[in-house]
């Protein structure tokens, strides 16, 4: 005869729990067997949970393993070239870097170099190490007043609220050290990116937290009030993130504190809502126009765009806005689809957006093929966390680059998944106080200046061995990839780079044609 566990279970439970009543040398157990108990048979009882109710006591099990999952994936089971959004090999060397340790690499390669997983940037035979140390690239075209001098790694955008306080301060003091500048993300200049002094680029989202009127809309004069401060070095307008283009979102009332709602000017204890669209323009036109006017009331600071790439037509449009009106954005950061810090849903993080390097081409493309590249600097942001990533970004068209994850990384993020829970266990994704205790801002500040630095000095490395003087001597015939296991080639083989003027002079023979022919300055919708 056989018991079903439904009856097995709570029946081991009973007999061990009075064995140790009636046994004295086990009483001492009757701690831990009562409780066990209590549970067995609550679960036995319940009738919300199935597994609960046919495996009282040990389904809960199932569900402690849940929980431990991406720890035990990470610690034990992950490979050095497995785990995502970031190997355990990639997350390795950024805490290496920012904690000042050998960042070598032992017997080799470990990828197939003869698989699609291994691209490469072309060497010298004679490199050049008479290259700078150093580089800063000028943002600010002839309409800016201050233009600002940009380091070629910043820290991208992470608003406080997603980041802890101490996040905050440790990134924002890191940038002060290593001389390089922190994106405020779109919840707005909280008093934590003003203790330590760090160049900020201040974001403003849908919401335009820190300069809105009370229904929401853009307001010049809290704008001007904070702008024109000495620490905001550029104004960034979000149009879209990696991680969820074209979405809004809500930080629901109960987490809306007095600190934040000071931060975001909005109401404490009330839903704080990010629209999907934009109420400051609707048309590119009028995107531009709004640029013009953040240029001048920051009195003359860099005023560009972030977006991640959609619909190439959009990007078309706005081109040709800008060859209309004449007016052009100081900068614009292309953030790849493969970005993201936060949460975000599902469907949207893996079905929606144009990877990095399709989109940093495509922008690079627009602007060349338009002659305006030489007006506006591009900016990169998307998984860069070395200085591979950033020359493979530079080879694309970009001017500098941004981080978001590697910067976490620095500050001891352990990727637990836990960002969107509150629950963060190393302090820097959560407002848990306790939890945020455990980041010393003193001591990750120094770590992720170092990891710039080290980063930084990485990219010189490939630079020299290229045999070039500057990151913006690479161009894509010296990045190759891989088509399949006997064939390779350079970029500039296998995707279109257009020449300057060439979507003015002769779009139809682009591979944008389509794009340039429907694209209209007065609106982003598709005109036929």
């Amino acid at each position: 005869m056989t018991i079903a566990p439904r009856y097995a279970v709570p029946l081991v439970v009973v007999i061990l729990t009075a064995a140790c009543w009636l046994i004295p040398l086990w009483r001492w157990a009757l701690v831990l067997m009562v409780p066990v108990l209590l549970l067995t048979f609550w679960d036995f009882f319940q009738n919300r949970h199935a597994l609960r109710r046919n495996y009282p006591f040990i389904a809960r099990v199932r569900w402690l393993f849940e929980d431990m999952r991406p720890y035990l994936r990470a610690y034990v089971v992950e490979g050095d070239r497995e785990g995502r959004p970031f190997t355990v090999e990639e997350r390795s060397l950024v805490y290496a870097r920012a904690k000042g340790e050998i960042d070598s690499h032992p017997m080799g390669t470990e990828l197939d170099v003869y698989s699609d997983e291994y691209e490469w940037l072309g060497h010298s035979i004679a490199p050049n190490e008479k290259a700078p140390k150093n580089w800063r690239v000028k943002i600010g075209g002839e309409e800016c007043t201050q233009p600002y001098e940009s380091a070629l790694l910043n820290i991208s955008a992470m608003s406080f609220g997603s980041l802890s306080a101490n996040a905050i301060q440790a990134l924002n003091k890191g940038a002060a050290i290593g001389g390089f500048a922190h994106d405020t993300g779109e919840g707005s200049i909280s008093p934590y990116h003003r203790m330590h002094g760090g160049d900020l680029i201040w974001e403003l989202g849908s919401g335009y937290f820190g300069c809105r009127h009370k229904d929401g809309s853009f307001d010049p004069v809290l704008f001007a009030e904070q702008a024109q401060t000495d620490q905001v070095k550029m104004v960034e307008i979000k149009l879209s993130q990696g991680a969820k283009p074209g979405h809004g979102g809500v930080l629901p009332g109960p987490k809306v504190t007095p600190e934040i709602a000071e931060t975001r000017k909005v109401e404490v204890g009330q839903d704080c809502l990010s629209p999907a669209a934009h109420s400051a323009f609707s048309t590119p036109i009028e995107l531009l126009e709004w640029v013009a006017q953040l240029r001048e009331l920051s009195g003359g600071k860099p005023a560009g765009m972030k977006l991640c790439v959609g619909q190439p037509h959009e990007v078309m449009a706005l081109v040709k806005a800008m060859l209309e009106t004449g007016i052009t954005p100081d900068f614009i950061v292309v953030d790849g689809a493969e970005g993201g810090t936060g949460a975000a849903p599902q469907e949207l993080t893996d079905n929606v957006g144009m990877p990095l390097r399709e989109g940093l081409a495509l922008m690079r493309n627009a602007l060349v093929g338009a002659n305006l590249k030489d007006r506006i600097r591009l900016g990169a942001s998307g998984k860069i966390h070395s200085g591979a990533g950033m020359a493979r970004a530079f080879a694309l068209g970009a001017d500098w680059c941004n981080a978001a994850r590697g910067f976490m990384f620095a500050l001891g993020c352990v990727q637990s998944m836990k960002c969107h829970t509150g629950a963060c266990p190393t302090g820097v994704a959560t407002q848990s106080e306790w939890r945020q205790r455990g980041l010393v801002v003193e001591d990750k500040a120094e770590r992720v200046a170092r990891f710039q630095k080290e980063t930084l000095k990485a990219l010189r490395e490939i630079v020299v061995a290229m045999g070039y003087d500057s990151p913006w001597d690479l161009n894509q015939h010296d990045m190759y990839q891989r088509i399949d296991s006997a064939k390779a080639g350079p970029l500039d083989e296998i995707y279109e780079f257009l020449k300057p003027g060439e979507l003015i002079a002769d779009p139809e023979s682009t591979q944008y044609a389509r794009a340039w022919r429907v694209a209209r300055a007065e609106t982003f919708r598709r005109v036929f």
